[in-house]
């Protein structure tokens, strides 16, 4: 299985190809949905890495993924600038799926 990545930066991309890494550079929220389609569709592809602000872009569409289909596997990764989300995103992850505060 094969990892690709969707990036919003071509710093990124650099990065991930150094580490062996196929991806692509998209900004706008079309291309992005019309490749995470297209993507999907491949049984070659195990885990698609994609940052953070992309995500934002399609957070419905991306939910709807994941519930839907096993695999790929859809991670989120923040860019060369760092996470954009809040410093209590796991307990916050938490708290949401099961009901427990930490």
């Amino acid at each position: 299985m094969k990892m690709f990545l969707i990036s919003d930066n071509t710093d990124t991309l650099t990065g991930m190809r150094l580490a062996g890494i196929e991806g692509i550079v998209l900004h706008q929220r079309e291309e992005v949905l019309e490749r995470l389609k297209q993507l999907i569709e491949d049984k070659d592809i195990g885990i698609i890495l994609i940052t953070e602000l992309l995500a934002e872009k399609i957070r419905d569409e991306l939910k709807e993924i994941r519930l839907s289909t096993a695999t790929p596997i859809i991670v989120e990764i923040p860019d060369r600038h760092g996470s954009r989300r809040p410093l209590d995103f796991i307990t916050g992850y938490i708290r949401e799926s099961i009901g427990i505060k930490i």
